[in-house]
């Protein structure tokens, strides 16, 4: 076990990735709470996803941005060396091959700050998973 010296919260792991802390209430304090480097890679992700779905209400969701419309379309979030975007298992399967090099796992996909943001790709998956209701 391992206790994290600033919030006092235990975790199975050594130094496991978590958010201290209150959580945030907007994306924007989400963002503003993230390491100044990821947070212009944040910042394009939300903007990628707030053109493609426009009258989806932004939220945070499991301490997370999250795109809402009757339900949870998909969120994001930022990681020490990747973007976790989280659209649920099946568009994962649906989009994997335009995907690949990186790495997913079921209803994610990481996306490392080391490579340039797909952002039309993003912008695809959003519209895809409103308009079939699939969401993680």
């Amino acid at each position: 076990m391992w206790t994290c010296p600033k919030c006092g919260r235990n975790f199975k792991r050594q130094k496991q990735s978590h958010y201290c802390g209150k959580a945030p209430e907007t994306i924007n304090e989400y963002i503003s709470a993230q390491p100044e480097e990821i947070q212009p890679y944040l910042k394009e992700i939300r903007d990628a996803i707030r053109a493609a779905l426009p009258k989806a209400e932004e939220r945070i969701s499991w301490s997370m941005p999250t795109f809402w419309k009757e339900h949870t379309i998909l969120q994001f979030a930022g990681f020490k060396n990747h973007i976790g975007l989280y659209p649920g298992p099946e568009a994962v399967q649906a989009f994997s091959k335009s995907f690949e090099g990186y790495k997913t796992s079921k209803g994610t996909i990481q996306i490392p700050y080391s490579r340039p943001l797909p952002k039309k790709l993003i912008a695809d998956i959003a519209r895809w998973c409103y308009q079939t209701g699939n969401h993680p």
